[in-house]
């Protein structure tokens, strides 16, 4: 993975941690980073990340109906 460095000013009352946390959740959930990568992002295991992708309400399985029949075998 190539590293880039971003600068961003944030507004007050939001933490580098969190938004760290929450610029990974949202690149997870478009699937533009996986989730080792995500989870590297944030700061967290990727036990911990998969956790956390619960509390925000993101899949961190997403199958398309297509391939959701395909393996449930309907």
């Amino acid at each position: 993975m190539n590293v880039s460095e971003l600068k961003v000013n944030l507004p007050p009352g939001l933490s580098e941690d969190e938004a760290k946390l929450l610029l990974a959740i949202k690149l997870y959930e478009v699937s533009k980073v996986s989730l080792g990568q995500a989870a590297q992002l944030a700061g967290y295991s990727k036990r911990s990340f998969m956790e956390i992708l619960g509390k925000y309400q993101v899949p961190i399985f997403a199958y398309s109906p297509e391939e959701l029949r395909e393996e449930l075998g309907l």
